[in-house]
């Protein structure tokens, strides 16, 4: 396939010359979506041979009662090379991969993003497996960061914890939130907060190390488990952590946002003897750094 791109302010155009690239047979396969995030998590949306209009009006046939969804938001449509969306001229955009999409061919494994509603495109021979796996996905990974979620966050902090009490290995818990987040929201608004999320997310996952845990544990609140690390080296890695958020450009549709954070570092040791202590200590110290004042790291 190649597309033609044409790029103004407000929109990303995508047309679609030619077939995309892929097995003989590509073209019966089937394609569904699932919420990822938003409400409805996990919801399973079949894609036949009829269109499927997604939007805030009862009548269509994928309904979300949201503010930032028109009330004909977007189409899918299945086609001699596959499926493709659409954008019904609504007022927030269709976004695909993050980008502000008018008409593009979808891939497997492309994320759908109409309101605050994330959806995954799947089109495979197999869907009910493939479908499962991402049920599967979604019991371990917050689908708006890509970060782990909470509920994994918290097993892998017990885990780590039985681990240090057993072979007396240091770890530590590094917990942070978006300075003054709330006000990104009132100021750019909820489509805007949720691409601030999505963008921080991206960067922490690439400033961890591989066995580090990184978590969304909140609407705007973070964590990350640290093995076989004291305070001070965690200390360290949440000076990075702080210093490259401040230093990032934060864009959402071509404004830039100014994000900082503020972090909290515990370390485990004799005096910790429950793994929630160890997060109320991070804790502490993390609002120790809202009241010194924010973008900062108090351990």
């Amino acid at each position: 396939m190649e597309d033609e791109r044409t790029t103004n302010p407000n929109k990303t155009v995508v047309t679609v010359i030619t077939k995309a690239p892929g097995k003989k047979g590509d073209d019966s396969r089937e394609g569904c979506l699932v919420i990822i995030y938003g409400d409805d998590l996990g919801r399973r949306v079949p894609l036949g041979t009829e269109p499927t209009v997604i939007g805030r009006s009862s009548k269509c046939d994928v309904q979300l009662d949201q503010e930032s969804v028109s009330r004909n938001h977007a189409r899918i449509s299945r086609e001699r090379n596959g499926y493709v969306i659409r954008d019904l001229g609504s007022t927030n955009g269709t976004y695909v991969n993050d980008e502000l999409v008018d008409e593009v061919a979808l891939r497997d494994g492309d994320q759908l993003k109409i309101g605050r509603t994330i959806f995954k495109f799947i089109v495979s021979g197999n869907m009910e497996a493939q479908y499962h796996e991402e049920i599967y996905r979604l019991m371990t990974v917050d689908g708006l960061t890509e970060l782990h979620n909470k509920r994994f966050f918290n097993e892998a902090l017990e885990r780590e914890a039985s681990r240090s009490r057993r072979y007396e290995r240091d770890f530590s818990l590094v917990l942070f939130d978006i300075d003054h987040f709330k006000r990104i929201n009132d100021t750019y608004g909820h489509l805007a907060g949720d691409s601030v999320l999505r963008q921080l997310g991206a960067l922490v996952r690439s400033r961890v190390r591989r066995d580090d845990v990184p978590a969304r544990t909140g609407g705007e609140e973070f964590g990350v488990i640290v093995p076989e690390v004291g305070r001070e080296g965690a200390i360290q890695l949440a000076e990075k952590l702080r210093a490259s958020v401040e230093s990032a450009v934060f864009r959402f549709e071509g404004t830039q946002i100014p994000v900082t954070v503020s972090i909290g570092v515990a370390a485990w040791g004799p005096h910790v003897e429950d793994p929630q202590e160890l997060v109320k200590e991070a804790d502490e110290r993390l609002y120790d750094a809202k009241r010194g004042g924010r973008n900062r790291v108090c351990g």
